[in-house]
């Protein structure tokens, strides 16, 4: 029996609907990480809170914003837009974290 290497290297009529998915999640993953990390240091840091009550307001916040960014990554209307959505609000309160703190 033969092995039809043609059939695995041809790019199947799925392809096109799997990347997107798997773009939207690595979106959803590493963008949404990535501002569940920084919009909550910067809400915190620029509210000028004490220290315990900045880090349970942080991680409390977090769970939200993640959550949050998950719904969008599937919700925008292109894997561009999710991207962008994503970060550039996670670059700018990252900013906005490292210049207030």
């Amino acid at each position: 029996m033969a092995l039809n290497m043609s059939r695995w290297l041809r790019p199947d009529k799925d392809m096109a609907l799997r990347l997107p998915v798997a773009s939207r999640t690595g979106a959803a993953v590493l963008g949404g990480y990535a501002l569940a990390h920084t919009l909550p240091l910067a809400v915190t840091a620029a509210m000028g809170m004490p220290a315990a009550e900045a880090v349970l307001a942080a991680i409390q916040l977090s769970f939200v914003v993640y959550a949050g960014a998950v719904l969008w990554a599937f919700a925008a209307r292109s894997v561009l837009i999710a991207w962008f959505g994503l970060l550039l609000p996670a670059t700018l309160a990252g900013l906005v974290a490292w210049g207030l703190g």
